[in-house]
């Protein structure tokens, strides 16, 4: 099913997940089942539904038989009572889905979207919406991001080589450190190096406790 969670899949592939919860239940419920059976029913299940996504992506009006489009239930800061209708929404589930992306005004949305997960996209009008740094004209920088090339003591030397470095460099930047002492070490965009010792955690961390 990729790389998604539980609460972003449609609704046929939750409808797999507990079909297959359902047999393995079963087989777990009962110690005298053939166990060869419950196997070869979840290898036929996954089967179907790769055949079945697979048939979805090539064929769209078959997908969306078997999945939900997007709706529209709010525009121009009103709400598609028809759409709202349709896919069985209240109009306290859609409130509640707008205060949770912090929108308290109806007026204030051009466009909420239904995704086919059940998520509330939303698009503010355009005085609405927060200021960018071209509305500023302000300069763009370079992305932020972490390359990690040392985990836990363990040098990524393939990852360290195709950002141009090598170990020479590598050794010269830990200084008195070794490889071996550090928990993890990045390199980021801009080619600047840090790294985080083994068993010297920070100073004055902030007292956050559950």
């Amino acid at each position: 099913m990729g790389k998604r969670s539980i609460g972003e899949l449609p609704v046929f592939d939750f409808l797999v997940v507990l079909v297959l919860g359902s047999v393995v239940g079963a087989d777990i419920a009962d110690p005298d089942i053939d166990h060869i059976h419950t196997v070869a029913a979840i290898i036929v299940i996954a089967l179907l539904q790769k055949f079945i996504v697979t048939v979805k992506l090539k064929n769209r009006k078959l997908g969306r038989l078997l999945t939900f489009e997007p709706t529209i239930v709010v525009y121009e800061g009103k709400m598609v009572e028809k759409n709202l209708q349709q896919i069985r929404y209240s109009i306290d589930n859609i409130t509640q889905m707008l205060r949770e992306q912090q929108v308290f005004d109806l007026t204030q949305v051009e466009l909420g979207i239904v995704e086919a997960n059940g998520q509330l996209s939303v698009k503010l009008v355009p005085e609405k919406e927060p200021p960018t740094r071209e509305d500023f004209q302000m300069p763009l920088r370079g992305g932020g991001y972490d390359i990690p090339i040392i985990l836990d003591g363990t040098l990524q030397l393939d990852i360290l080589q195709r950002m141009g470095r090598d170990r020479r460099w590598l050794e010269s930047a830990l200084g008195d450190h070794q490889v071996a002492d550090v928990f993890f070490g990045a390199l980021t965009s801009k080619g600047e190096f840090h790294y985080s010792l083994k068993g010297s955690p920070p100073d004055n961390l902030p007292p956050l406790n559950h």
